[in-house]
């Protein structure tokens, strides 16, 4: 499985005539990124002539796209809250909702801690700041340094819902504005600790097992394991359509949910809806 880490906030991607001549706009989350990245190459080597531009930036920005017009098709690693249904409901845009693979949400520290598993309730405890020192997980004493997306990203909001149990997370969390910014910062920083989309995760950091039992049993994010359902931390991702953009995004959206694209889903290093 090929992983690769984009260490920049916004990656754009534009082939052929290039971006102000695409015909199909993609924005938003990092963690489809790299997926929506390798759709398009192979959906314009299969069509020639069609031309995608892919930007992302988080969630946020994909789904702020949606709202005014500037996106033909919004990545999102979360589904749409309540205020902005009834934005787009208000401002009468109406959108459709695919999802187009699952992702297991990698925690991960840095190779030289020898913490190799915590339970989810030692996560929520490191995030929202009520432990500090890996010693108290079982580590040496050395202060953890605790990364996290920005605010404006899903894997932030869905990390808070589900990891945190809608906890607040510390302000002294680092809040990062690219998951590759995190990957590196934490290869880097001996105490640290982040979290990433699957296909993120390199020889450079350390996946950690995690336990939804209180302790009783930990798994490490997979492939595998996001299948047969032991790991824990397994989110959709989605893309969000406006109505009025269906017909022209149709083929491209019908080659992801295709098995040729969802073949390319587990290639990038994420879960196929198959």
């Amino acid at each position: 499985m090929k992983k690769t880490i984009f260490t920049l906030a916004t990656v754009i991607m534009t082939v052929a005539a290039g971006f102000s001549q695409s015909k199909i706009v993609i924005k938003g989350s990092d963690t489809v990124l790299p997926l929506s990245q390798k759709e398009a190459e192979s959906y314009m080597k299969k069509n020639s002539g069609q031309n995608i531009a892919v930007i992302g930036g988080g969630s946020g920005v994909g789904i702020a796209a949606l709202m005014d017009g500037t996106t033909d098709i919004a990545m999102s690693s979360r589904s749409l809250k309540m205020d902005e249904r009834l934005k787009l409901q208000d401002a009468g845009k109406a959108y459709k909702e695919i999802t187009i693979a699952r992702d297991a949400l990698s925690v991960i520290v840095n190779n030289g801690n020898k913490v190799t598993k915590l339970t989810r309730e030692q996560i929520e405890a490191i995030y929202t700041g009520k432990i500090t020192n890996w010693k108290e997980v079982g580590g040496d004493d050395l202060k953890i340094v605790v990364y996290s997306r920005e605010t404006s990203s899903g894997t932030y909001e869905f990390f808070k819902d589900h990891v945190l149990n809608k906890k607040n997370y510390a302000s002294s969390v680092l809040n990062m504005p690219a998951t590759g910014a995190i990957i590196q910062s934490v290869s880097q920083t001996k105490g640290a600790i982040g979290y990433v989309g699957l296909a993120y995760v390199t020889k450079e950091v350390k996946d950690l097992a995690v336990s939804y039992d209180k302790g009783k049993t930990f798994v490490n994010a997979s492939v595998a394991n996001a299948k047969n359902k032991t790991y824990p931390i397994v989110r959709p991702l989605y893309y969000y359509v406006p109505s009025a953009k269906e017909k022209m995004v149709k083929p491209f959206v019908d080659f992801v949910l295709s098995p040729e694209g969802q073949k390319i889903v587990e290639q990038v290093g994420y879960i196929s809806l198959n």
